[in-house]
């Protein structure tokens, strides 16, 4: 079977002594030829994943696959000793998205996108093997909600619309509605982040009459730094689309209401008896 992930392992430099940090990469579609009822490559996934030990960082860019292959790397990754960070540098789709969920801490890039959407399948049969397929599809659909909420504390209800709607979400409305947790930063700006932690807190120490009115426009700064996130995000829905497309084609070929006059048919039977006294 194709390997749809790969192991990288990078040695770090400490103070104390070198660390291992432990990096996964999803790329691609996830089980491109289904594991279902496939025995050796969860266990080749299981072991690579138990190989080593320390906190890992799973990288994802992913359109989805297949929903069983997701359901057992999730529980894998849930079930692993040390932190999982989960960083989306380009898409987590459908069960990709489901395997994102799984991470103690979820970061997305600013430029990456994540969508949620119903379980699909293909069937064969009479009206009793459809409905087979259809009571299926339904409790892989409440499994899959299982995890997302979990993960961001939404109503089921909330999230069953979501998926419904096949809802694309940008790095803005990932953070607003749970499913990430931060965004993706580059190593220089923590470092910056860390050396203003630190003036900070030098000027804390010298300019103690001046908190209130920090804290006054560290409160400002905060609600516009909200207000400029909550503008900025975006939630596309195919559901919302489809309607205001079709919303718009009924307004341009509606049939003009009528406006009066007299109907062709009625003038063409005044015309025949005109011309009978001709």
């Amino acid at each position: 079977m194709k390997k749809f992930w790969k192991w990288k392992n990078q040695t770090e430099q400490t103070e104390n002594s070198p660390m291992t940090e432990r990096t996964l990469f999803l790329n691609g579609t996830i089980a491109e030829e289904s594991w279902f009822d496939d025995d050796v490559t969860p266990q080749i996934f299981k072991e690579e994943l138990n190989s080593g030990s320390g906190n890992i960082t799973v990288w994802i860019n992913s359109p989805g696959g297949d929903c069983v292959a997701a359901a057992q790397i999730y529980n894998m990754l849930t079930d692993y000793k040390g932190n999982v960070t989960v960083k989306i540098d380009g898409i987590a789709a459908s069960a990709a998205s489901v395997i994102a969920m799984a991470g103690t801490q979820v970061l997305v890039s600013p430029v990456s996108m994540l969508m949620i959407h119903n379980p699909a399948t293909m069937a064969f049969g009479d009206h009793a093997e459809m409905q087979k397929a259809i009571d299926m599809l339904g409790e892989v659909k409440e499994s899959i909600i299982n995890a997302y909420e979990r993960k961001t504390h939404l109503s089921r209800a909330k999230l069953s619309h979501l998926m419904d709607a096949e809802t694309w979400m940008n790095a803005n409305m990932a953070l607003e509605l749970g499913f990430a947790d931060g965004f993706i930063e580059r190593s220089a700006d923590k470092k910056s982040e860390e050396d203003d932690k630190s003036d900070e807190d030098t000027e804390e120490d010298n300019d103690g009459d001046d908190d209130e009115e920090d804290k006054d426009n560290s409160d400002d700064d905060t609600d516009e730094k909200k207000s400029k996130e909550k503008t900025s995000s975006f939630l596309f829905s195919r559901t919302a689309v489809n309607r205001a497309l079709q919303n718009k084609l009924e307004r341009h070929y509606r049939k003009p209401e009528n406006i009066g006059g007299t109907q062709a048919s009625d003038l063409r039977n005044r015309l025949d008896i005109i011309k009978k006294y001709i």
